[in-house]
């Protein structure tokens, strides 16, 4: 379970007057600087809230750019994201996909830390722009674990139609042909979306037409299903990101798929 940022601070002070933790720079001023935390927290929330309204960003503005972290290493422990010196989540376990949170625009470093630790795992470098969205995807075995930072898509797609961005992180399980099988259709009868998307892609966005569809994933040139998700209906306008992730439950190698919402037409609301 994710540690608030609150709790965090609390534990990181008592570990501090008991003489448990190593007081660094980073963290004396991380622990000085819990009010602007609550103030990035509480703009979080305002973000949230604009979400669940309809609007993916900050409509109009300039003020901000807006991140969010997911993190696929199958094998990577709990993760402490920074953004240069600030924190934005505390304890990311695999598969978790947060909520975007703003940040100011501007060339940052987002760093993964080992969690309760000052041990740096990965650090991606890039300059974030004003009014758009980024991910920030951690990823592959933790022996080669990964960052990299992806411009998310934060307008509606063309008309009648949805954009999907399919990622591949699954480590396992080799190359898979993707499929969106229609309502009431078969996979005999549906031509795959993409062909042989192998570990690790990050594809572009793809227009289909909106409606409701459900994701299939086979081997390479078979017909051998490897996942099949459950029917979803898609509203015009709307844009997602689909990572491909490892199964860690099942002993034999097999695969899920995470969802990411990058964008809904406030229309859909």
């Amino acid at each position: 379970m994710e540690d608030t940022i609150a709790d965090q601070a609390t534990d990181r002070a008592a570990e501090s007057r008991e003489g448990g933790l190593q007081q660094t720079p980073r963290h004396r001023w991380a622990w000085l600087a819990g009010f602007q935390r609550q103030a990035v927290t509480l703009a979080a929330a305002v973000v949230t809230a604009c979400l669940l309204a309809g609007c993916q960003n900050v409509t109009g503005s300039t003020e901000f750019s807006q991140i969010r972290i997911i993190a696929v290493s199958p094998n990577a422990p709990g993760l402490d994201i920074y953004e240069d010196n600030s924190v934005i989540a505390y304890n990311l376990g695999f598969g978790t996909v947060t909520s975007y949170v703003p940040i100011t625009p501007g060339s940052h470093a987002i760093t993964a830390e080992t969690a309760s630790t000052t041990q740096k795992l990965v650090t991606a470098s890039g300059n974030f722009g004003y009014n758009k969205q980024y991910t920030v995807l951690i990823s592959n075995v933790l022996a080669q674990i990964t960052s990299q930072i992806l411009t998310d898509q934060s307008s509606a797609a063309p008309t009648g139609e949805i954009a999907l961005r399919f990622i591949d992180e699954a480590t396992q399980i080799g190359g898979v042909d993707v499929y969106l099988i229609p309502t009431g259709a078969t996979l005999a009868k549906t031509n795959p979306q993409l062909t042989n998307l192998q570990f690790p892609t990050v594809g572009g966005y793809i227009n289909i037409p909106s409606g409701s569809y459900n994701i299939t994933l086979c081997a390479t040139g078979t017909t051998t299903v490897l996942y099949t998700g459950a029917t979803y209906t898609y509203a015009a306008g709307a844009a997602r990101t689909l990572v491909l992730i490892d199964q860690q439950i099942l002993s034999t190698p097999s695969v899920n798929v995470l969802t990411a919402d990058d964008y809904d037409s406030p229309s859909s609301f």
